[in-house]
């Protein structure tokens, strides 16, 4: 990945600007590792180019995935149960007890909200882990990436609207295999930036021609989703996304894999690096491994991709 202190190149007299992460705080980015630098890596997932004022300066800048939501726990009183851990990792505890009524925990390998819940997946009891949620929003990421993303069915999104939002300053994710090519590089700046400017003429085109319409946000709105039509995959996004842990588990498993498009298995892994944080007895069991082209998969004895 190109250093931050490089100067910054140009492609067709518009200047890169390689923003690190200091830049946007208060996030963890997919690219380049956390805020603090604790997971430094190479990332051929992609990089968001945006194009802003005039003279027109495109940013590249990391995705992001900031954890907004997750479960809270409130054991009921008449339930004479403890255990050592909370939120949504108590809550499945909590739930696959019920259905037996173990409260007194005879078992002691199981004893604890870690050997329980590992033995949980052991046996593949996952409806319990479904009470349990997480919730990111995540941006920086493509209209490409969220085409396979919805594929979730478990998931639960609300995705920036191009019928609402104006796109005619939408950043461009580029991947890391046309972006550390200068021709393949200038290509993709050419078609995107060709690509922005079909949209701003025809959003013009269409407001002229919804001129009657006395309403102007119908108006505005009717141009954009004819105008979007000729807007690139490559455009950049933002999605809330809530599932419950057996979900986050199955899209880890499937996009984290060595055979998921580049870009989406970053998001997997960056996503499955928050969720040991949220819940570390529900996805400690995943191990994330670095592949020899730098990138990285993760994969767990319980689970695959199916």
């Amino acid at each position: 990945m190109t250093s931050n202190t490089h100067r910054a190149p140009r492609v067709g007299g518009i200047p890169l600007r390689r923003l690190g992460c200091s830049a946007r705080g208060g996030a963890t980015p997919i690219a380049g590792g956390s805020p603090q630098g604790s997971h430094r890596r190479k990332n051929n997932a992609g990089r968001s180019t945006q194009e802003r004022g005039s003279p027109a300066v495109t940013e590249i800048v990391p995705p992001k995935v900031r954890l907004i939501g997750k479960t809270e726990f409130f054991p009921p009183e008449d339930v004479d149960w403890s255990t050592d851990a909370d939120g949504g990792q108590a809550l499945a505890e909590f739930a696959g007890r019920a259905c037996y009524q173990s409260w007194s925990k005879p078992n002691p390998a199981t004893a604890t909200n870690a050997g329980y819940l590992g033995h949980i997946m052991e046996v593949g009891h996952l409806s319990v882990l479904e009470h349990g949620t997480v919730t990111f929003y995540i941006s920086g990421v493509s209209r490409s990436l969220t085409h396979e993303l919805i594929r979730h069915r478990h998931f639960s999104y609300s995705q920036l609207s191009q019928r609402y939002v104006p796109e005619r300053d939408a950043g461009m994710v580029e991947p890391d295999i046309i972006a550390e090519d200068p021709e393949l590089h200038e290509k993709f700046v050419a078609a995107t930036k060709a690509g922005l400017e079909a949209y701003a003429d025809l959003q013009q085109a269409l407001q002229e021609k919804f001129a009657d319409e006395p309403k102007a946000t119908l108006r505005r709105k009717q141009a954009r989703q004819a105008a979007r039509s000729v807007l690139p995959n490559a455009t950049e996004t933002r999605i809330v996304v809530t599932g419950n842990y057996r979900a986050w588990r199955h899209f880890v498993a499937m996009r984290a894999s060595e055979h998921a498009d580049v870009e989406i298995r970053a998001l997997a892994v960056e996503c499955l690096r928050q969720l040991r944080g949220v819940a570390p007895n529900v996805f400690g069991d995943f191990e994330i491994t670095e592949l020899r082209d730098g990138t990285e998969v993760a994969s767990s004895p319980y689970v695959t991709e199916g």
